[in-house]
């Protein structure tokens, strides 16, 4: 069992911005008429997990959150 990055959605904070989308498209997807954005994953592998200290940061409506989790 090994720590991974974890990254949970807020998806009633989430205003469909698609700011994370454009950052990790790997992770996160907004479909047409989505209310928010939605998770495709949610381990991030270890090359992605500056970008997703970006899409944290970038989010203005604050709806993502990163940490770590056995897998």
């Amino acid at each position: 069992m090994s720590d991974e990055t974890v990254v949970r959605l807020d998806q009633v904070r989430c205003r469909s911005y698609g700011i994370c989308v454009s950052i990790l498209p790997d992770v996160f997807d907004l479909p047409p008429d989505a209310k928010s954005a939605v998770l495709l994953r949610h381990e991030v592998d270890p090359d992605d997990v500056e970008d997703l200290e970006e899409a944290v940061r970038a989010c203005p409506a604050q709806a993502i959150f990163q940490g770590s989790g056995p897998t």
